[in-house]
């Protein structure tokens, strides 16, 4: 049975385990399947629910019933003092039969403030999601690795500590029978419980965060350049990147199915490496977003950005997408929400699922796309292989410049020639080769500057740039 904070305290000692979950907290075990929960979702004002809509359906979830109510917000409960209290009489006097029978979860289409969440839970007895909550309970269920749970935890556990707080001022008004010295309540030795805990989280998280700007800095001083790979949830990240560097990463036509980094080489250049992260989402809070701070430099933090942006929206949707995805990409990974975009980052916009557009449609996304100060983007589709050669060339001459032409002389003392030219493969990517009549090779290479100069100064003489 799931019991709210202050039934159970009254109950029990100071050891709680604290999770999402009723009016932001509730009590027991971590639940990561909630496939065939019911729920009712509250809406306020003209909002559009495509987007929340889809998340629950992610979680299998079914929503029996949408209730709405005109005007802004309340303050204090979200709905009216007057609707929320007929929504919580059908839930009490709800019946065998009764379309809401079943239904144990009452979704709220906002970010709800912590003070409306604890109305609502106190109203209805039923569990509370706002759309931060919804988000954090995906998260938890598709976290595998490490890194994603302890990500996840510090997040959830970040927004249990905003409504803890608000019923800390709601129970402990006036003067309060406690337990312990000085007076301390019960819920405050839980508010203390969770900030010992994300003290500690944060800890573990600041020593991945250095191992992983360790593995970026060996990786760029070996000469390997990065390729990071971001966009809105579900815009196909993960095929694209498993098509390129075929390296196996979870693809799921669901939001948020990646939520950690994974790092695999381009399959035609050894030295070019992907970085395959957790999507952008509109009106994510930044407290809740700052939690996958680490996970998101991977892919930030490149020598080119590849936005990929899904070409399958409406006209609307589209441009809301991207400009969400622009403001993310600007306080992440320019350091400004308010900057433009610089071009020196080599940021590149990718529409991608293009096969069922027409050229005409094509057109109108890449006018959105221009309209927000990117170049004119290339389109692809992973599944029929449609625009991939183009982008890669594109990748390559945006991260090299344009080809060179190295010349491996032969000798018949000392390395063999095949030696160097295993190096350039290693080095770079060879688009062709030619023998020449006195056996020196001419070969020509996408490859960075530094790993060129490397090449010439190690190889005694016997290789030069034409």
């Amino acid at each position: 049975m799931r019991m709210t904070l202050r039934s159970y305290m009254a109950q029990q000692g100071p050891d709680f385990n604290v999770l999402a979950g009723a009016g932001g907290v509730a009590l027991g075990e971590a639940r990561t399947n909630h496939e065939g929960r019911r729920a009712i979702l509250l809406i306020r004002g003209n909002e559009d629910t495509t987007e929340f809509e889809s998340l629950v359906k992610t979680m299998g979830i079914t929503i029996v019933e949408t209730v709405f109510q005109p005007g802004q917000p309340d303050v204090k409960g979200y709905f009216g003092i007057g609707r929320l209290q007929d929504i919580a009489d059908e839930l009490r006097l709800r019946v065998a039969g009764h379309p809401w029978q079943d239904i144990d979860l009452v979704l709220i289409h906002t970010n709800a403030t912590p003070r409306q969440l604890v109305a609502v839970s106190d109203a209805t007895n039923v569990e509370v999601w706002d759309r931060v909550r919804l988000l954090l309970s995906l998260f938890t269920a598709h976290a595998n690795s490490l890194e994603a749970r302890t990500q996840v935890r510090i997040a959830r556990l970040q927004s249990d500590r905003t409504v803890l707080r608000e019923l800390a001022n709601q129970t402990t008004t006036g003067e309060r029978a406690g337990y312990g010295g000085g007076g301390v309540t019960a819920l405050q030795a839980v508010i203390a419980n969770v900030n010992r805990e994300l003290t500690s989280l944060r800890k573990r998280q600041i020593k991945h965060s250095k191992a992983q700007a360790e593995r970026r800095r060996q990786r760029s001083r070996s000469g390997a350049v990065t390729v990071g790979i971001a966009g809105y949830t579900n815009a196909g990240k993960s095929s694209f990147f498993l098509k390129m560097s075929g390296k196996e990463v979870l693809v799921e036509d669901k939001l948020f199915s990646t939520l950690e980094t994974t790092v695999g080489r381009l399959a035609a250049s050894p030295r070019v490496l992907l970085a395959d992260t957790i999507g952008f989402i509109d009106n994510l809070p930044n407290a809740t977003l700052d939690a996958f701070r680490a996970t998101l430099s991977e892919a930030l933090e490149c020598d080119m950005l590849l936005l990929l942006v899904d070409a399958t929206d409406s006209l609307v949707e589209f441009d809301r997408k991207i400009s969400a995805t622009q403001r993310e990409v600007n306080a992440r990974y320019l350091g400004d929400e308010t900057s433009s975009i610089d071009f020196n980052r080599k940021i590149m916009c990718v529409l991608t699922k293009v096969e069922s557009l027409t050229v005409e449609q094509l057109a109108q996304k890449a006018a959105i796309v221009e309209s927000y100060g990117y170049a004119t983007p290339l389109g692809i589709s992973v599944h029929q292989e449609i625009g991939l050669a183009k982008l890669q060339d594109s990748m390559l001459e945006h991260l090299f410049g344009h080809p060179v032409t190295i010349k491996l002389s032969w000798s018949d003392t000392g390395r063999n020639i095949a030696g160097y030219l295993s190096d350039v493969y290693q080095a770079g990517m060879v688009i062709d080769k030619r023998e020449q009549e006195n056996r020196d090779l001419l070969v020509t290479a996408w490859i960075n500057q530094q790993s060129l100069a490397r090449l010439v100064n190690n190889s005694g003489g016997r290789i030069e740039v034409k």
